[in-house]
């Protein structure tokens, strides 16, 4: 199978996929008891139950589940999410305005994790068993081990009230691309990308210390190679296999980390989104950002094995 191939036949293969998910999902949040019509009602005693069932056959929710599905299916496939019941607001409007500040914030924590993992992960190999590659590990193992919530408020705490150098809610005034916008980024970005950073930390290391034993690198050293070469151009090479698949799959959990991330912060992503989706139980919301959550991650994955390919000249789809 070529190269070309085998992305079609991976994008293809995108399609049962979502459409599992989507069931799984459409299913799993129905059975949670009430919906947006019953807070409705909660809220305004004056509706009665005739007017309630006229209100739940306007949106559809009137029939049995698999017909519920059918119809939201259907309309997905026209490109239509559904309304937001409780604002009356088009699903997809509303994950458009939320979706740049949740890919904001990834592409922060993701990049401050390959900023800080792969130079680290470099040193300890280099330094390996020494005192420097004892901290670094101890350093990865604590990132790991530490949860996001808890790291937030530790970084609220320390950072925005007791040495108040950086602030934590941004205004809603200020539109993302604005440069003050950076230092409302600086905080929940360090917390999504600590876990993150410490993974790829490990894998860095691990992979380079394997690598700097082989014969291939005997024999550039043999050869009178400095020894900065031969990490750099030989050695970090076949490395970075490992760490790109990791980083890949990784980006799943810098999206479901987000969820709380955005919720600690008060960040206005699709994570803060879903959680209010899932409080006002507006399924079609919470539909709309699960599949976009789940094209995101098989995307990534789909771009590793890309770079995969092209960083292991080895390995051919033939």
């Amino acid at each position: 199978m070529s190269l070309r191939r085998f992305i079609l036949h991976r994008v293809l293969s995108i399609v049962p996929i979502l459409f599992g998910v989507s069931v799984i999902t459409f299913g799993l949040f129905h059975l949670t008891p009430g919906d947006p019509i019953s807070q409705m009602v909660a809220l305004n005693p004056d509706i009665t139950a005739a007017e309630e069932a006229q209100i739940r056959s306007r949106y559809g929710l009137d029939g049995p589940v698999y017909q519920q599905y059918m119809t939201w299916i259907g309309n997905v496939l026209t490109g239509d999410f559904g309304t937001v019941i409780r604002n009356n607001r088009e699903v997809s409007a509303v994950v458009m305005t939320r979706l740049p500040e949740t890919i904001a914030l990834g592409l922060f924590g993701w990049a401050f994790g390959l900023i800080i993992a792969i130079p680290t992960g470099i040193y300890a190999a280099v330094n390996k068993d020494q005192l420097g590659d004892t901290v670094s590990r101890f350093i990865a193992l604590s990132g790991i081990s530490i949860p996001n919530f808890w790291l937030g408020l530790m970084l609220i705490l320390i950072g925005a009230l007791w040495l108040d150098i950086w602030p934590v809610l941004a205004p809603s005034r200020l539109p993302l691309w604005h440069p003050e916008m950076l230092k409302y980024l600086i905080l929940p970005g360090l917390t999504i990308g600590t876990a993150s950073a410490a993974s790829i930390m490990r894998v860095m290391r691990t992979s380079m210390a394997e690598e700097m034993n082989k014969e291939y690198v005997t024999a550039a050293r043999a050869k009178g190679l400095p020894e900065r070469q031969v990490v750099l151009k030989h050695v970090l090479r076949n490395s970075l296999i490992s760490v790109v698949t990791l980083a890949a799959t990784l980006t799943a959990s810098i999206v479901a980390g987000s969820v709380v991330v955005e919720v600690v912060f008060n960040w206005p992503g699709l994570g803060k989104e879903f959680i209010d989706a899932i409080n006002a139980r507006e399924i079609n919301l919470m539909m709309a950002i699960t599949l976009f959550t789940g094209v995101f991650i098989i995307l990534a994955n789909l771009l590793a094995d890309i770079l995969y390919a092209v960083l292991d000249p080895r390995i051919r789809y033939e």
